[in-house]
């Protein structure tokens, strides 16, 4: 595989090809890299660019400020995660980000609220609920469209997922990672797999990001400007019992001359109901493919992969 993740993975449109032909070419790159490139996907520019200046606004506050908002009491689901909090499964050092949750409001009385706390909002800045809401929204619709293009790809019905995903515990992260001296070694997040369905990401200003191809080589990632870069994650490798590849990513350092600049990205989570049952597609279990895993529900996974990486602490 080449140096640069854009000179094999093709930027797709989801504007200019037919829906069949969007849902083959998005299902290869899945299958081949883990990873696609999608642009043309509708989501509010405007709006986008509210939500970067707000980001900054919010994580440019006095920590004092920012910690009144702690998610510690939630598992680091809704509010704020402190510098140095979160853990890469498997590493020995915490990453070098902190960041925002934004949740999912369910309807007054929905029983799914036991396992999916509230949303917390910065008292500071009254326009950052309304713009968030909206931005989830879109992440929302995007990645229904995004799941039905992965559905017929498998031979599902095209709204497939709309069911397991209906009042998902998805979750949109503000992600903000300070400056670094020009000396620090090392990396600012380290390798990992992505717990969700599929996860939607927005381009950052400051590179860094990179995945691993299937070789061991770790290649960066740098979406044009306005696409989102989509990566498999390891509820649906379970669902697809590995058929679709989660696929490790990392965000390294930037250059010496580059490391005194923050680094602002904002992924966007999509989970299933905290109440679906994870178990293999049967058309994903062959003689050549036996079951890999044994069922079990979204919340429980969540849950299990929280602990592993810091944000829940386990008694």
């Amino acid at each position: 595989m080449s140096q640069t993740v854009l000179e094999q993975v093709p930027v797709l449109s989801m504007a200019d090809l037919a829906k069949p032909d969007f849902a083959e070419a998005f299902g290869q790159s899945f299958q081949r890299f883990g990873f696609a490139m999608v642009k043309d996907h509708g989501m509010d520019i405007d709006l986008i660019g509210e939500g970067w200046a707000l980001a900054r606004r919010f994580f440019a506050l006095p920590e004092e400020v920012k910690r009144r908002y702690d998610a510690k009491l939630n598992g680091g689901q809704r509010g704020y995660t402190a510098f140095g909090t979160e853990i890469a499964k498997g590493a020995s050092e915490n990453d070098l980000k902190e960041f925002w949750h934004v949740g999912r409001d369910l309807p007054v009385g929905d029983r799914l609220a036991l396992t999916m706390p509230p949303n917390v909002w910065p008292d500071e800045m009254p326009e950052f609920r309304p713009v968030f809401a909206r931005l989830y929204a879109e992440f929302d619709r995007v990645g229904a469209e995004l799941l039905s293009a992965i559905a017929l790809y498998l031979g599902l019905p095209e709204r497939w997922f709309d069911g397991p995903v209906e009042n998902g515990n998805s979750i949109l992260r503000l992600l903000h990672y300070p400056p670094v001296s020009p000396e620090a070694p090392g990396i600012r997040a380290g390798a990992h797999e992505d717990i969700n369905l599929i996860t939607l990401l927005l381009g950052a200003e400051e590179g860094g990001l990179e995945l691993k191809d299937r070789d061991g080589n770790w290649l960066p990632v740098v979406p044009p400007p306005g696409a989102l870069a989509i990566n498999v994650g390891d509820m649906l490798q379970r669902l697809t019992n590995h058929v679709l590849p989660s696929t490790s990513h990392r965000v390294v350092n930037p250059p010496p001359e580059r490391r005194g600049h923050s680094r602002y990205s904002m992924p966007f989570f999509l989970h299933l109901r905290p109440d679906f049952m994870i178990d293999a597609l049967p058309q994903c279990v062959t003689a050549d493919n036996p079951r890999r895993d044994p069922p079990i529900s979204a919340h429980d996974y969540l849950t299990e992969r929280l602990i592993e990486i810091g944000l829940i602490r386990k008694d």
